[in-house]
């Protein structure tokens, strides 16, 4: 699978551009808030309906658009399939695919796979459990439709059920009402926790492999899901909740409180590890998240890397740049280094300078 094209028009700081794409290597360049990291950007948001920051529609149209539109060519198997995507200042997002209207988000998933890694991504062990849970979210979103369709249904219900909460406070006979929204939660929740049990056992798999040669066998790295609730306590742990979650007004225990441990022997470097471990662990996580891809999906997912090998010290590029293969990638970053140069054949080379793209191959 690979990307052939992308067309913006009104993107955050492009008026238009049409970039024709190698199945290899891409390298964009310029110096620095030029626009090279929403073209990445872009291409997340096609495969996932999602923005990798986190902004929101009306933040990516450009200043002064009422719309924005996004439309990517994906080729697997030598067949190609069109992604035209819609979005608005205001209202929701549009999307058809070879030129039909879907009535789901979901129904894109799984097109394109991508794996985004940036310099933040560095910082995932060390951040919040927030960063964690998205990380395993996006990944699995993009392996697994019906960890989509639940993960979906669980946070429309979690909002309802966190509204009523609020509602409860100005009229308690509301209270009775939250049995409904209790059997959904735990309905869709259970298969949260079982699935995430299930990848986080995948993922170790992967993870201890790619760690262990990454330190060069110094150091042998464990993954363990930390659940907020048992899948078979959950019932019961929210309706013994219920007190704390009236006077708290928000639900307290649930999925959106799960978190992922990181492990060194006996050490959490979540807490205790060294910068140095953290950020060699994350490289790992990242690392892994391709394999698994690979293995999950039998295909190859593209991968975009935003400017983060400046960050990493030579032996973790060169272990990097020698995981890539033969996955089509993406790489931003403000020159052509020796150290691109020197590791791999570079295939296309894209200028970015003010909102244009200049093809320099």
């Amino acid at each position: 699978m690979i990307i052939k094209s992308i067309e913006l028009t009104d993107y955050r700081n492009y008026d238009r551009v049409n970039i024709e794409f190698d199945k290899g290597t891409n390298i964009f360049y310029g110096d620095n808030a030029q626009g090279k990291t929403n073209i990445l950007e872009a291409i997340y948001i096609a495969a996932t309906t999602k923005s990798h920051k986190g902004s929101r529609d009306s933040e990516i149209v450009r200043f002064g658009q009422s719309e924005a539109h996004i439309r990517t060519v994906v080729e697997t198997d030598g067949i190609p399939t069109k992604v035209d995507m819609h979005l608005r200042s205001a209202g929701s997002k549009g999307i058809a695919i070879d030129g039909k209207r879907i009535k789901k988000a979901a129904e894109l998933m799984g097109i394109c796979k991508v794996v985004f890694f940036s310099p933040e991504d560095l910082n995932i062990v060390k951040n919040g459990p927030t960063y964690r849970r998205r990380f395993i979210d996006m990944e699995l979103c993009q392996l697994d439709q019906f960890y989509l369709y639940n993960l979906n249904n669980y946070n429309k219900v979690l909002n309802r059920r966190n509204q009523v909460l609020k509602d409860i406070y100005f009229d308690r006979s509301l209270e009775d009402s939250l049995v409904v929204w209790d059997d959904q939660l735990v309905s869709y929740g259970t298969k949260i926790i079982e699935r995430r049990r299930k990848f986080a056992k995948e993922l170790e798999e992967e993870i201890k492999e790619v760690h262990s040669r990454l330190s060069g066998g110094r150091e042998d790295l464990s993954i363990f899901y930390e659940p907020s609730v048992s899948e078979d306590d959950f019932e019961k742990e929210l309706r013994n909740n219920r007190s704390r979650d009236m006077k708290s007004k928000m639900t307290n225990i649930g999925p959106h409180r799960d978190d992922f441990s990181f492990m060194a022997g006996d050490i959490d470097i979540r807490r205790f590890g060294s910068q140095g471990q953290q950020r060699t662990a994350a490289l790992s996580l990242k690392l892994s998240e391709i394999d698994m891809m690979k293995k999950l999906s039998g295909d190859n997912p593209v991968l975009l890397l935003d400017d983060v090998l400046s960050e990493l010290d030579r032996k973790r590029q060169g272990f990097l740049l020698d995981c890539i293969g033969d996955i089509q990638t993406f790489i931003t970053c403000t020159g052509i280094d020796d150290f691109v140069n020197d590791r791999f054949v570079i295939n296309k080379v894209f200028y970015v300078e003010n909102g244009t793209v200049r093809n320099c191959s």
